[in-house]
């Protein structure tokens, strides 16, 4: 793995930054002053408090109990489709800038691929890596708006417990791996919002009126995602107890257990899903 992780840094370094779209992606992304001072300070930095965490929380569980028991006034069917096109282009944009952003600055950033999977204990939350880490924090509570566009649309089926349970709890696990200074982040952070632009490029074509055949691509897409979780979380729990310890082993353990609780929901959710399919197409 290191030696792999050695090549892609070389050919990155050596070939690509010959390329004059490179520097330009390399300065925006990475080494932007704003993203190469970044520090997460508790209480300082916006949506860093533990009260606006459980606010932010709270209030999308209540928003989203008492929408789903209200009878809304109907918006513009042509007006709403073109709002959560906008949406999901939205969100697919920024999943894969993240995306990119994660990995350009683990490439060039991380000494050697251990560093990747385990920070050093009391590592500070701040620099390129945490500065995603931040932006996929918020973008999850910009997430939030998926299920008031899904209650706009009359969708109540779509309005599942794993659907809220997910929305909600992701954030409670952004906001610990930033607190934390959790290892293990970067891998996650790239392969959901990589997993994100394949599902909101989904929702954005069903939005104009393009139906594709690969909806379950996107469900096993989320599946697969967190199957790798599971290999990353064993390589942290590997060095944590073999060598010195990772940074935001408490971290690990919560997302361990929420990972874990989102699988079990998932598979439960592919199940039903596409074994009813099956009964149909038969």
């Amino acid at each position: 793995m290191e030696f792999l992780f050695q090549t892609v840094k070389y050919y990155v370094v050596n070939h690509l930054s010959k390329n004059p779209v490179f520097p330009t992606l390399q300065y925006w992304l990475v080494n932007h002053p704003n993203i190469l001072n970044f520090s997460w300070k508790q209480g300082e930095t916006p949506g860093s408090s533990l009260f606006f965490l459980s606010l932010t929380v709270l209030f999308y569980l209540s928003l989203t109990f008492v929408l789903s028991h209200t009878t809304l006034i109907s918006c513009s069917p042509r007006f709403l489709k073109n709002l959560i096109a906008f949406h999901n282009m939205i969100l697919l944009s920024l999943s894969f800038v993240m995306a990119l952003g994660c990995t350009l600055s683990v490439i060039l950033l991380a000494p050697n691929v251990d560093y990747i999977v385990c920070f050093p204990k009391k590592t500070p939350p701040k620099g390129p890596l945490f500065f995603w880490a931040y932006i996929f924090y918020l973008s999850k509570i910009f997430e939030f708006m998926d299920t008031l566009l899904i209650i706009l649309s009359n969708s109540t089926r779509r309005l599942t417990f794993l659907h809220v349970y997910h929305h909600a709890t992701v954030v409670v696990m952004c906001y610990i791996s930033l607190h934390t200074s959790q290892s293990m982040f970067p891998g996650v952070l790239v392969t959901n919002a990589t997993v994100h632009v394949i599902m909101y490029f989904y929702y954005f074509l069903c939005a104009v009126g393009i139906r594709p055949k690969w909806k379950k691509l996107v469900t096993d897409c989320q599946i697969l995602q967190f199957f790798s979780s599971f290999g990353i979380m064993g390589w942290i729990f590997y060095y944590h107890f073999t060598g010195a310890g990772c940074s935001g082993i408490l971290g690990w353990c919560f997302d361990a257990v929420f990972i874990t609780s989102l699988l079990v929901l998932f598979l439960d959710f592919h199940a039903k899903t596409y074994s009813k399919k099956k009964t149909k197409e038969n």
